[in-house]
């Protein structure tokens, strides 16, 4: 369609001829037909023209976090000369990048970089791109869409901490304060279980997929120290504020990460499912992915939700339990789910006194706690030298 400077041009051309008829001047004629068949001609150019245009885009770095800032490159190519285009690149709820190119030539892609601050957390789309090319006398212009949708995914903010919960080694008699284990499982068969996002393909049982039509994976047994529960309480009356659950998810994601770094294999449960163990990088990307992407939930059925993680036996060297304000559903969570695991750590983020967490440290778990703006580093590593201190020989 005519740009502004079009509909000038072409208002200017209609009164042209129209003052031709009246006047008869030859003169007025040729300028009114030359305006209007030059937007008549620069609408039929980019019409053709923007179909020709392609454009694809990169997002670095892979793994961005709540915070983190992100680069996007986009790069515009075409097949025939523009003497113009306008390149609009749209990342849902975070902003739009506006590019404008002058004499992009033929099979000489050109290449444009912005910066995307991501926060929040969450699973944002990038594009398609819009792109608008103008005539050579801007005239006319015409937009479409261009390029393929890609996903930028914001992980929650993590802290480095430090120290592990004391544990068992190799040795079922004797402490230790060091994973000492194979993160990646024993060698012994152990059962067939349906496949899931992000399992090792390289482990299908075919013979059984086959006979069921669907992929099985072989279950190799996991050394029982090595194992990790870690439990995010998504319901929403235990938070004073949307604050506190977003510090609670920060926790959680922070201590996952933790674990999964110094050789544990553990499982995370954020309200939906019965929680997937994570033993790979894909799955590692998988877990954080869900974490960028939870919400406080009003109403869960904390029990019914106990009930469906037991039942998939999961048991180890370590749960870890983040809440809000800890209420009687969390404590009766620990006492059952305490029982399975060696060590437990009850990490609190919406705690106003320690009262509220000496049942759970008179029971015998690890209580961490940190309100916002408070880091959870400094807390969870008192957390955990209080263990060493505590521990007994065997």
């Amino acid at each position: 369609m005519p740009t502004t400077r079009g509909w000038a041009a072409l208002g200017a051309g209609v009164a042209l001829i129209v003052l031709w008829v009246v006047f008869g001047e030859r003169l007025m004629l040729g300028v009114g037909l030359f305006l209007v068949l030059a937007i008549g001609g620069g609408v039929a150019y980019v019409r053709s023209t923007v179909p020709s245009v392609g454009v694809s885009r990169h997002v670095t770095p892979f793994q961005v976090h709540d915070g983190d800032r992100a680069i996007v490159e986009v790069t515009l190519s075409t097949n025939r000369r523009i003497a113009q285009a306008v390149v609009l690149d749209e990342v849902s709820g975070l902003g739009t990048a506006r590019f404008v190119a002058d004499r992009v030539e033929p099979h000489h892609p050109m290449v444009a970089r912005y910066e995307v601050l991501c926060r929040p957390r969450g699973v944002y789309t990038v594009g398609p791109a819009i792109v608008q090319v103008r005539d050579p006398l801007a005239l006319s212009e015409a937009g479409g869409m261009a390029g393929m949708v890609d996903r930028l995914v914001v992980y929650p903010a993590v802290e480095d901490l430090d120290g592990l919960p004391l544990g068992r080694g190799h040795d079922p008699t004797v402490n230790t304060s060091r994973a000492n284990f194979s993160q990646t499982g024993g060698e012994d068969f152990f059962t067939l279980r349906e496949y899931q996002q992000g399992d090792d393909l390289r482990k299908v049982h075919w013979p059984s997929s086959a006979k069921r039509d669907e992929l099985m994976i072989r279950q190799l047994e996991m050394p029982w120290q090595s194992r990790a529960l870690v439990l995010l309480d998504p319901r929403e009356s235990v938070y004073p504020d949307s604050e506190a659950f977003e510090h609670a998810v920060r926790g959680v994601a922070s201590a996952f990460r933790h674990l999964f770094r110094n050789g544990y294999t553990p499982t995370l449960w954020a309200g939906n499912g019965s929680g997937a163990v994570i033993s790979s990088a894909e799955g590692y990307g998988i877990a954080m992915e869900e974490l960028a992407a939870v919400q406080s939930v009003p109403g869960l059925d904390l029990k019914t939700a106990l009930a469906r993680i037991r039942r998939t036996g999961v048991a180890g060297g370590v749960l870890v339990l983040v809440t809000g304000v800890p209420d009687d559903p969390v404590l009766g969570m620990y006492r059952t789910l305490g029982n399975d695991f060696y060590r437990t750590i009850v990490m609190s983020s919406g705690s106003e006194s320690s009262d509220e967490m000496t049942q759970f440290a008179r029971a015998g778990a690890t209580t961490v706690s940190s309100r916002s703006p408070e880091r959870w580093a400094s807390a969870w590593k008192q957390g955990m030298e209080r263990t060493w201190s505590t521990a007994t020989a065997g």
